[in-house]
């Protein structure tokens, strides 16, 4: 039997094509890739896709529900659509507290604005002023504020001191939002990693124009970047294997030696191979369409196949 893989595009023209290509390549004709085409969603149809890769489904609903559907009937979706709807970065950020993961100081703040369909009543439970003095000494300026559930560098702000951020809290309208410490950085990596197994460290300069921020190189020399190296592989894979991803990005700032995770939530991660080059683009079609293939073997159909992170697993124990 021929097993399908699809791909449910994003904005981006590159890595989808090319990933079709490379497992039509590599599946040898029993298995084969192509887009999602979907004309209708009846509820518990079964649209025969052993594996869906998912580039889109964040920001559409409709797909949401179409991956859940699949989910249900047997098909491998890379990410579990179950769990991406659940999961936001404050609570990873308090996961990895758990595991030991140097993180930068954190701490979350209601909404500027009433939520809609809520009331002043509806917060009897915050205390208000907030205690200002402990967060502004625990966190330290300068100090970066982004949502606690964004992505794609949304509303994050560098914030110089207290004044400027209320000044810019304001703007953030009903946006929950994360103030995190600034890590002062000597390297900064940027890592693939697919099927919780295959990573890719790739040094990365977050404060270059969008299209450089390949464009660099280790600071770290000899022994110690060595031994950093491996320190950032342990820790993705540690940090994967918690959050239950199969295709992610971790992001990892090195001060003084120590990788500080900054960003670990981007289950649709960048791929294009206008932004993140030749070389890294090849390695993660090859690895993607790897991966895609060894769960198409493993599909059977109507049976769940849905991963898990150790801690959701763990907490059913």
């Amino acid at each position: 039997m021929v097993k399908k893989v699809g791909i449910l595009f994003g904005m981006e023209d590159t890595f989808p094509w090319a990933f079709i290509d490379k497992v039509n390549e590599l599946g040898k004709g029993e298995i084969v890739a192509e887009p999602v085409s979907i004309d209708k969603l009846e509820q518990g149809a079964d649209y025969d896709y052993a594996v869906i890769i998912d580039r889109i489904s964040q920001d559409v609903p409709f797909y949401r529900a179409y991956l859940k559907n699949a989910a249900l009937n047997g098909t491998y979706v890379i990410n579990n659509p179950f769990w991406w709807s659940a999961d936001e970065k404050f609570f990873n950020n308090a996961l990895m507290t758990k595991l030991g993961i140097p993180l930068p100081k954190t701490v979350l703040l209601p909404s500027y604005e009433r939520p809609a369909n809520t009331s002043e009543t509806s917060f009897r439970n915050l205390k208000f002023p907030h205690d200002w003095d402990y967060i502004f000494d625990y966190v330290g300026f300068p100090a970066y504020m982004k949502p606690h559930d964004g992505g794609g560098w949304r509303n994050v702000y560098r914030v110089e001191n207290p004044q400027d951020l209320w000044d810019k809290h304001s703007e953030t309208e009903q946006l929950v939002m994360m103030v995190q410490e600034e890590i002062i950085f000597d390297d900064y990596y940027r890592v693939y990693c697919l099927g919780r197994k295959y990573v890719h460290i790739m040094p990365y300069e977050p404060r270059n124009a969008p299209h450089l921020r390949y464009e660099t190189t280790h600071k770290t020399e000899g022994k110690e970047l060595e031994k950093l190296l491996k320190t950032i592989h342990d820790y993705t894979i540690k940090m994967n294997e918690a959050l239950g991803y199969d295709f992610n990005t971790v992001e990892f700032a090195v001060r003084d030696g120590i990788p500080y995770a900054i960003d670990f939530c981007n289950p649709a991660p960048d791929a294009d191979r206008n932004s993140v080059g030749e070389e890294n683009f090849a390695w993660i079609v090859e690895h993607s369409a790897k991966l895609a293939i060894e769960k198409a073997k493993e599909y059977v159909p109507g049976k769940p196949n849905i991963a898990w992170g150790n801690f959701v697993k763990d907490s059913l124990q």
